[in-house]
């Protein structure tokens, strides 16, 4: 046991020499599998109270971890200028300026992309924020991928005491809410979405973009239109039976899952064609680029497994809803194929995208960024309409074609007949 004490001392007294400003080193404690090549030595500072574990933890030049209260960071990817100011952050990771407040909980599988953001008691596992993306305090959002706005000052956001409904109460979580996407969504170009205070959101949802829903609102259905104030009344008082398992929304449900999954392929592929290159002269950026992709492919397992799961439940669920999924043969054929929807999102993405599309967008994207210069974020700011246009018809090319042969798998849900041009 002294060993390992004096193994923990000798990795701060390290981090201490590298140039980390540690106020309290007697406060701070550092794994034994924390290596610390991986943490910069650049403008980093740990306040006191603060735990640093995990062999995969990457640190980089200008992280401020504990400001208002200990942090424990465990097998994180953190790029420049993160600040975590306390709480517990597990295998995710926060790219440039991203930042959390007192009490932050952030679990397995989470990626807070540029200068998105949370105040204080927030609560995250399997989410998604793209670039200045805004949550208020004492909020639960996790599993979702949430997209829209243009910067700093025109950014989509979450209400104080927001939460998103994950779980239902036959013990499902195939739940992940879409709000906006990824083809547009990556773009930065497109109008906010205003999640007001003091409401929530029953998953799965989607949510088009612009759309400002009113404080205290419960939404339950899909809002795929664009452009929108949405209020939400409450639900009448009423008291019925209740039939375990009938999954009346069983189509939308899924239609909603397949989607997020192909999202998620379709970011995976933006990752890869598109950001790895502004990640090569990052410090650390090879280590925080290998961790998105981790976090990425942790993100598609769980939303098979969790689909996969409520299909196991469908050969005992009564036929009763007022969907296209009413019948029995539609649980049925949910139940026998989902081995095959398994296999369809498990393919590589090349399989479904358009080549000519594809081509035309990265040719046209690396010599415009020849050209802007700048970071990711100026870069992608700085695209012509046209171009990000192109980008997103590629990213769609991937998405469209996964969905229709989803719903040619399962015909009986009837998968994919309302056209999704404005989600």
């Amino acid at each position: 046991m002294m060993d390992q004490k004096v193994a923990a001392d000798d990795k701060v007294k390290e981090l201490i020499r590298k140039g980390v400003n540690i106020s309290n080193p007697l406060s701070v404690e550092v794994g034994e599998e924390v290596n610390l090549n991986q943490i910069s030595g650049k403008a980093v500072k740990i306040y006191p109270g603060c735990r640093i574990y995990g062999e995969k933890t990457v640190i980089s030049s200008g992280v401020q971890l504990g400001y208002e209260a200990p942090v424990t960071v465990d097998n994180c990817q953190l790029g420049p200028k993160v600040e975590l100011k306390g709480g517990y952050f597990n295998k995710s990771v926060f790219l440039e300026k991203a930042s959390m407040g007192l009490g932050g909980h952030v679990r397995e599988a989470c990626l807070l992309e540029e200068q998105a953001n949370g105040a204080h008691c927030v609560g995250l596992k399997q989410t998604i924020l793209f670039p200045f993306v805004t949550l208020g305090s004492l909020i639960n959002f996790c599993d979702c991928l949430m997209a829209g706005g243009t910067s700093r000052k025109d950014h989509s956001e979450v209400g104080s005491s927001y939460i998103h409904f994950n779980f239902t109460p036959e013990g499902d979580k195939a739940t992940a809410s879409l709000i906006g996407d990824v083809p547009r969504g990556v773009m930065l170009n497109n109008p906010p979405i205003f999640l007001g205070g003091q409401g929530g959101m029953v998953g799965p949802l989607r949510m088009g973009y612009g759309n400002v829903v009113a404080a205290g609102s419960v939404l339950r259905k899909d809002v795929d239109l664009e452009n929108k104030l949405i209020m939400s009344g409450s639900h009448p008082a009423v008291v019925v039976d209740r039939i375990p398992r009938a999954y009346p929304g069983l189509s939308r449900v899924v239609e909603n899952n397949i989607l997020y999954i192909t999202n998620l392929i379709a970011l995976e592929q933006w990752y890869l064609n598109v950001r790895k290159s502004f990640f090569e002269n990052q410090e650390f950026g090879g280590l925080i680029f290998e961790g998105v992709l981790e976090k990425l492919r942790l993100a598609k397992e769980e939303r098979i497994k969790r689909l996969k799961d409520m299909a196991s439940k469908m050969p005992v669920t009564p036929g009763k809803g007022q969907d296209s999924a009413k019948t029995p043969e539609a649980k049925r054929q949910f139940f026998e194929k989902i081995r095959e929807v398994e296999e369809l999102l498990g393919k590589n993405a090349d399989e479904f995208v358009d080549r000519e599309k594809k081509d035309r967008f990265l040719t046209a994207f690396g010599k415009h960024r020849e050209k802007q210069r700048g970071d990711y974020i100026e870069v992608i700011q700085s695209l012509p309409r046209e171009l990000s246009r192109a980008g997103t018809q590629w990213l769609e090319s991937i998405v469209d074609p996964i969905c229709t042969q989803a719903a040619t798998v399962l015909p009986a849900l009837n998968l994919f007949k309302k056209s999704r041009a404005n989600i």
